[in-house]
Order: structure tokens, then sequence, then C-alpha cells
């Protein structure tokens, strides 16, 4: 019981965060940064433009061990073979760098990275930079882009980051397939939930 008081006291201040922080890109802005390189777990360098496919591309900031993304993760490998099948590429950027020397270190995401068994790029954001052009708020949030690198749905995976099997809104993988049937997103945008995302400071 003391655990999860403790979960639902981290819970609202997350979600407190993630609220008073509006992103810099809104639905319908051109994607920047998308020829830079970023180092993945393999040791490939690739930017967003080499991972985009006909339909687009998901963008989602992440990292190893927010409690949110612990409970999302489970989930990254079936959001990554829905992308496929809507032809939309997939990354996720750990832009975490003050911690970049210890639990977000290249080490710690090839271990995670295994352990989870990922089926995609799973790169360092250098400097944040990527975080801070996009506005990415937490650990997880999404950026979903159309085929003309627009972007069409940010915020949260889904609607309940707590269990795969009671989610009612699947936010990311409705959105990819209204993008690859050419219909509207009838959700564009929500609060994301999560860890703030430990960016470079000035």
């Amino acid at each position: 019981m003391k655990k999860l008081m403790v979960f639902v006291m981290v819970l609202v201040v997350f979600s407190s965060y993630a609220g008073n922080n509006p992103g810099k890109l809104s639905i319908g802005d051109k994607a920047v940064l998308t020829d830079v390189k970023m180092t993945d777990v393999s040791g490939a360098k690739v930017s967003l433009s080499d991972v985009k496919k006909e339909n687009g591309l998901l963008v989602l900031f992440s990292c190893n061990t927010c409690p949110f993304v612990m409970k999302w993760e489970g989930r990254y490998n079936d959001i990554k073979a829905w992308a496929d099948k809507n032809k939309v590429g997939m990354i996720v950027l750990n832009s975490n760098h003050q911690k970049r020397d210890g639990e977000d270190s290249m080490k710690a995401m090839k271990e995670k990275a295994e352990k989870q068994g990922y089926q995609f790029y799973y790169v360092v954001d250098d400097d944040s930079q990527v975080a801070n052009a996009f506005g990415g708020q937490t650990t997880p949030h999404a950026f979903l882009f159309d085929g003309d690198f627009e972007l069409a749905y940010k915020g949260a995976i889904d609607d309940n980051y707590d269990s795969a099997d009671d989610v009612k809104q699947a936010y990311v993988k409705d959105a990819m397939s209204s993008l690859s049937s050419g219909k509207e997103i009838a959700v564009s945008e929500t609060k994301p939930v999560g860890c703030g995302i430990k960016r470079k400071l000035d």
C-alpha cells in the first residue's frame, strides 16, 4: 500500500510537469533536425530521415529507468510491429543528458535493449537537442509525423500506462492507422504522462 501511495504521488508530480510545459512543435509543423545522425545501441549512426517510411515516422522519447517507461516498454515492440504494418518508421530517443554517465549511459541502454528485446533503433539524443527542438517533455512522449514530416499526433502512447489489457484508446496506434488509410486522426494531441526529461542545462 505504501509503494502504491508513493507511485500515485509521483504520478501527480510528473503529470503536473507535463501539463505546464507546452511543446515547441504544434500539430501540422514540420519536423526539424531530421538529418542529424544519432548513435544507436548497435553502433550504427542513423537520422530521423533514415528511419522514416512511406507513411511517416514515430519518434518516441524514452529512457532506462523511469517508472512510466517501465510500465509502457513492454508494448514498444508491439507498437513497432504496428508501425511496420502501416509503413511508418519508428525510432526511440534517450535524451536524458544529465544521466548519460549513469543509468542512461550507452552501456545501460544496450543492456536495456537486450533485456527487452527491442526491435527498433534506440539512440542517444546528444545534448538533448532533438528533445529541445521538438518540445519533448516526458519519458515516454510520442511524436508521430506523416509522410511529409508534418506532425500528426503528439502525446501519450495510450490511455492506460498501468495495463495494456485495459487500454480503451490506443492513441499512437490509432493515429498510425489513420495515416496509412488517409483518414483524419480523431485524437491528434494528448497530455504526455511520465518522468521529466533530464535535458542538458544551459
